[in-house]
């Protein structure tokens, strides 16, 4: 039986975050996008596009005194992709090689930094 819920939490380049339990995140897998296009003769031709893994909506708890935020930031700054690994309520976990992308911000109300990630290759299930 499929099960929904909250990611518990994630690896960003071995450091664990805590993730908002109401938060909606998507997942992206990565691989390839497809479209079929016309030829003037009523053929058809597939065109396939290859696509980074992505998960976005990721609602980070920051910690300030640990230094989470700057931690994301020193990472958005590299031109280096690092290992990222999520872990579901169901049990399941998937991971990959990513950045950040997009804004590095955190709500000073409910100290959650709302961020993307992408990746190189696939984001796979382990």
């Amino acid at each position: 039986m499929p099960t929904g819920g909250s990611i518990e939490s994630v690896w960003i380049s071995g450091r664990r975050y805590g993730v908002a339990a109401d938060a909606e995140s998507n997942r992206k897998l990565g691989g390839f996008e497809n479209e079929v296009e016309a030829n003037g003769d009523g053929s058809t031709r597939l065109v396939k596009t290859r696509v980074p893994w992505l998960l976005d909506g990721l609602a980070l708890s920051i910690d300030d005194i640990l230094g989470d935020l700057e931690y994301l930031q020193e990472l958005a700054d590299t031109n280096e992709f690092f290992t990222v690994v999520i872990v579901y309520a169901s049990g399941s976990r998937y991971t990959g090689r990513g950045q950040i992308t997009g804004e590095v911000q955190v709500s000073s109300k409910n100290t959650i930094a709302t961020i993307t990630l992408q990746g190189t290759g696939d984001l796979t299930q382990l």
